[in-house]
Formats: C-alpha cells, sequence, structure tokens
C-alpha cells in the first residue's frame, strides 16, 4: 500500500478537524475560560443534609452574587463558582467587614446546616492575564526549541531543515485539534480550560514530536541505504516499519488515559482530554502530516494542494 499518495486526502482530513475548530474560536465565547484565566473564585461545600440547587443559588444571590454559576456534584455537594468573593477589609469607621466567602458560609450553615469546604480556589485578574500571556510563551518557547533541535539532530541528511518544520507544522496540526476540540466542547459540554490543560498541551507537543522523531530517524537510516530511490518511497516504507509501533504505543496510552479519566477527579479532567485528543492527534500527524509533508515540499505541490482527483 502506497500511504504518501494519499497524502491530500489526509490534509483535507485534517482540514475537517481544524476548520470547525477555528470557526468556533473566533465567534465570540470561544473558550469556556476557568479561573485560572478568567478571575474569579471557585467553592466546593459538602452538607450533612440534601441540598437543592435552587436553593444555594439563592443563597449566593442574597450575598450580591447573581452571576454565580452553581452545579451539583452530588446529593449533598455543590460547586460555586463566581466573580472573585471580596476579602475581609476596614472601612472608613473603622468596622470590619467580613470576607464574602465567610458570608456565604454562613448563609449556606444557617440554610443547610454544618459543612465542610472540600475546594477553594481564588484568582486576581492580574494573575490570571499573567496566566493567559505566559502559557502562550511557554507554547512559542517548546515549538522554538523543537525546531532548532530537530534541525541539529538531522543536520547530517540534506534539506535537514526541512524536518524540523515538518515537525513544527504537525505540532501546530495537534495544537489546533487539541483548542479547536476544546472550544467545541466548551460551548456545548460546558468544558473549561485552566491551568491543567496548558501542562496538557505542553504534554501534547511533546508526546506528537516524540512520535514524529521516531518515523524521521527511521526516514534518515533508509536515505543512507536505499540512496536510488526517490523520497516518497523511502517516507512510505519508513512509515510502514514503525507503523506497529507508533499503534501500540498510542493504544497502551490511551487505556491509562481512558483509566484516569473514569476514577480521577474534576480537578486533573482538563489535562486528561487534551492529553486523549493529543494522543489520537499525534499518532496521526506523525504519519499523515509530518511524514506526508516532507515530499509535498520535496515535489513542490503548494499550487496542487486543493486539487484532490
Amino acid at each position: 500500500m502506497n500511504i504518501v499518495k494519499l497524502r491530500k486526502w489526509f490534509f483535507a482530513l485534517s482540514a475537517l478537524f481544524i476548520i470547525p475548530g477555528i470557526i468556533s474560536l473566533i465567534i465570540p465565547g470561544g473558550f469556556k475560560l476557568g479561573i485560572d484565566f478568567s478571575s474569579g473564585s471557585v467553592a466546593t461545600y459538602s452538607f450533612t443534609n440534601n441540598v437543592s440547587e435552587k436553593d444555594v443559588r439563592t443563597a449566593v444571590e442574597n450575598i450580591g452574587h447573581p452571576e454565580a454559576i452553581i452545579q451539583k456534584i452530588d446529593e449533598k455537594t455543590v460547586l460555586i463558582r463566581s466573580k472573585l468573593l471580596k476579602e475581609a477589609s476596614i472601612d472608613a469607621q473603622g468596622v470590619r467587614i467580613e470576607s464574602e466567602k465567610k458570608l456565604l458560609e454562613d448563609t449556606l450553615i444557617t440554610k443547610f446546616g454544618d459543612l465542610v469546604s472540600t475546594q477553594y480556589d481564588a484568582t486576581h485578574p492580574i494573575i490570571a492575564s499573567e496566566t493567559v500571556r505566559n502559557a502562550a510563551i511557554a507554547v512559542i518557547i517548546a515549538a522554538f526549541g523543537i525546531l532548532l533541535y530537530v534541525t541539529w539532530a538531522f543536520k547530517s541528511i540534506p534539506n535537514s531543515f526541512r524536518y524540523g518544520t515538518a515537525a513544527i507544522v504537525a505540532l501546530v496540526h495537534d495544537l489546533l485539534i487539541v483548542v479547536g476540540l476544546f472550544s467545541i466542547l466548551g460551548r456545548f459540554m460546558n468544558l473549561e480550560i485552566n491551568a491543567m490543560f496548558i501542562v496538557g498541551l505542553l504534554t501534547v507537543l511533546g508526546y506528537s514530536v516524540n512520535d514524529t522523531i521516531v518515523i524521521f530517524d527511521r526516514i534518515r537510516e533508509n536515505l543512507r541505504k536505499q540512496i536510488e530511490q526517490p523520497l516518497d518511497i523511502i517516507i512510505n516504507d519508513s512509515i510502514f516499519q514503525n507503523l506497529g509501533r507508533s499503534m501500540n504505543t498510542s493504544f497502551t496510552t490511551t487505556l491509562v488515559l481512558v483509566a484516569l479519566l473514569l476514577m480521577g477527579g474534576s480537578t486533573i479532567q482538563s489535562l486528561l482530554i487534551a492529553l486523549l485528543i493529543g494522543v489520537f492527534a499525534g499518532t496521526y500527524s506523525s504519519i499523515a502530516i509530518a511524514s506526508q509533508f516532507l515530499v509535498f515540499w520535496e515535489k513542490k505541490e503548494v499550487t496542487k494542494l486543493f486539487s484532490i482527483k
């Protein structure tokens, strides 16, 4: 089977996944931001008695937060997300004003009885904006470092810069798929992005480039052994020689991630979903994008990319 001949179809298939995600990102409200990026407070409370979401919402509105989102985790546990709750302060007359967190907890205790705070996180707007900036910088630095490393690692073969560029193209492909799907899932399933999502993105970068380099390494070996063969034949052979390894690695990784997703808590949900999407995208891109891009560049097919026959 000559898988390299299908390269334009692979590019078209990727576009079918990437374009809807880009459209979702462009439309206002493209991400459902967690407090790491949007600022605010998130608290989880467990009660001794059953609680009503409606009654909890009323209690939160009474302290001045009608925008709060209330989510029941079970009959006795609720998650409350709101704008940043004010800290305790002293007014102009020297009277102490209790923090909104304490006011909220006192109101809930009065209405529902004893409670236990199992989680409380608060992020100031300044910290949130710094998190966004640092996340973008981290991804850019990682991508630039990968480009330099791959170019250096394959310096012994002609056009080594192409290999580094192809690896970056595959990384951008994977990131667009992960980010785009998160945007869509945020719209329809209320999936938030938080700091763990950024950890997931950086892990996806590492996973994707690892799989890509393994195939590139086999291409390098075959270039030395099959000097007279065209590049597309060498790349096709190299893909099939590594296909079993790539599939097995992805399958075992997926099993672990699914187990963690089913048994882990909501704290690492963004990380695990990003990794699951990234594993599939990374395995696909190393075979169908990065390797094919080398042939695409070698044959100067930029004008023929969209003429699928």
